[in-house]
């Protein structure tokens, strides 16, 4: 196996398949080369470095973790090192003790065969395939040579004070005891969450809340239909008021409506925009170019101003701070927290929802019918392509009478229905997302006539 191949240098993080892309001797590599890159973009030497290190339930991530911190400390980095936890309990640890930086040993959302590591530096900004993992991959390509040593590390126990700013987001006292299904994927959310959830009286049906890596369940993404089936029906069947699941390292949370429907991210970020602006009335909320114009509508309802970001946690944790953003969130899930480091959470938005339902009275399903009833979402639909650039610019072209937006692929709006096309970070794909505010029925002939043109 070679080092570390190409291809496990992503967009957002580095991942491949354990033992066949990624072993502990390419751990041990990124841990040194992170620390080169963590000095230079600090300013220090890496001895001067102060760096936490989390890992998740994967049955190879003690061994990586393992050598990603004997990386570091090779290279001469203090490393706090937090052992098992969902990765933002990492950011969280980066953000409040203001480390140089953090590495997460989680493949995600992934099928368990996978490996990887997400990297932040001060702040628990990301590092990206456009700023930092290019360079930790240098590093490594170049030959890693000689280690100063000198390092050292601390275990330290991030749990209490993880969850003790987490309720700092809502008022626990004002949560209903609502009945919750809730689907831990067998991955972080389970012990994160859980305790959390008791403490605030709700009824709670667990599925799969323990952390198994063999994932003997159902795989750690709930975006897949075949993994949400399981709590959609648990939901129907308990008479349940809602069901939350959440993926592998439980960064992202999902939610079903009490009638056992899935609940789309664009109208879900909308609920939190509306919670958001009710807190910190007049704040700027950021969306991305996928999106249903629910998010901008409600924002604007709400007397809130809103913004767009290109899709990706890197570009949005960005964007949040140049806007001073108190919220964002992404169709796919992942949503932003001003006072959560601007980084993602599967925490917060889960306390927020219930806090919002039992302020609001209505049910989720009732909030979500009346997005459903005047937002006509065709969600995300891949297209393999020979050529996406090419394909893009004839998609503009013919559509060259919409007002037009160039932040992520392309983005046409029309007055009654818009769509964004962008392309794949990592495949020959086109993405499709469309939206048509007259009917499902003439959302589905868009959505049909633009794919027409994608794939002919």
């Amino acid at each position: 196996m070679t080092l570390a191949p190409s291809g496990i240098f992503k967009a957002y993080d580095i991942r491949g398949l354990y033992g066949e892309e990624m072993d502990e001797t390419t751990a041990h590599a990124i841990g040194r080369a992170f620390a080169r890159v963590l000095a230079r973009l600090r300013g220090k030497q890496t001895s001067e470095l102060r760096v936490g290190l989390g890992r998740d339930m994967r049955l190879s991530a003690p061994a990586m973790a393992a050598e990603l911190r004997d990386g570091l400390i090779f290279e001469g980095a203090t490393v706090l090192d937090a052992g098992m936890v969902a990765t933002e309990m990492l950011y969280h640890l980066v953000g409040s003790r203001e480390l140089d930086g953090g590495a997460m040993v989680t493949a995600s959302h992934n099928p368990k065969a996978y490996t990887g590591v997400k990297l932040v530096r001060e702040g628990a900004l990301p590092l990206s395939g456009d700023a930092g993992i290019g360079d930790v991959r240098a590093e490594i390509e170049a030959g890693l040579g000689h280690a100063p040593g000198g390092g050292s590390f601390e275990e330290v126990d991030v749990w209490d004070e993880f969850r003790a700013h987490a309720l700092t987001f809502i008022d626990p006292g004002a949560v209903k005891p609502l009945k919750v299904v809730v689907d831990g994927g067998n991955g972080m959310a389970g012990p994160m969450v859980g305790p959390l959830l008791d403490r605030l009286g709700l009824e709670l049906e667990r599925m799969y809340f323990e952390p198994n890596g063999e994932f003997p369940d159902h795989e750690p993404n709930p975006l897949l239909p075949e993994n949400r089936q399981m709590i959609m029906q648990r939901v129907k069947a308990t008479g349940a008021d809602l069901g939350i699941a959440w993926d592998g390292d439980a960064d992202r949370c999902f939610f079903i409506d009490a009638t056992g429907e899935f609940c789309d991210g664009d109208f879900i970020c909308a609920l939190l925009a509306r919670s958001a602006l009710r807190k910190n009335p007049g704040g700027t909320i950021l969306y991305d170019p996928r999106s249903s114009r629910a998010v901008p509508d409600l924002v604007a309802a709400e007397g809130g101003r809103s913004g767009l970001s290109r899709v990706g946690h890197a570009f949005f944790k960005a964007r949040m701070r140049e806007e001073h953003a108190v919220f964002g969130g992404e169709v796919s899930g992942h949503y932003y927290f001003r006072d959560f480091w601007n980084a993602d959470s599967g925490t917060i938005p889960a306390l927020l929802v219930l806090e919002l339902l039992s302020l609001d009275g209505r049910s989720l399903a009732e909030l979500m019918a009346e997005f459903r009833s005047r937002y006509f979402i065709s969600g995300e639909i891949n297209s393999e392509v020979a050529d996406p650039k090419a394909k893009i610019e004839e998609v503009a072209a013919r559509y060259a009478d919409g007002e037009q937006g160039r932040l992520d692929g392309v983005s046409v709006d029309y007055a009654d229905w818009h769509f964004n096309v962008r392309p794949s970070n990592t495949e020959p794909l086109l993405r499709l997302n469309l939206e048509s505010l007259v009917s499902r029925e003439d959302m589905e002939a868009k959505r049909d006539e633009v794919l027409a043109l994608i794939r002919g």
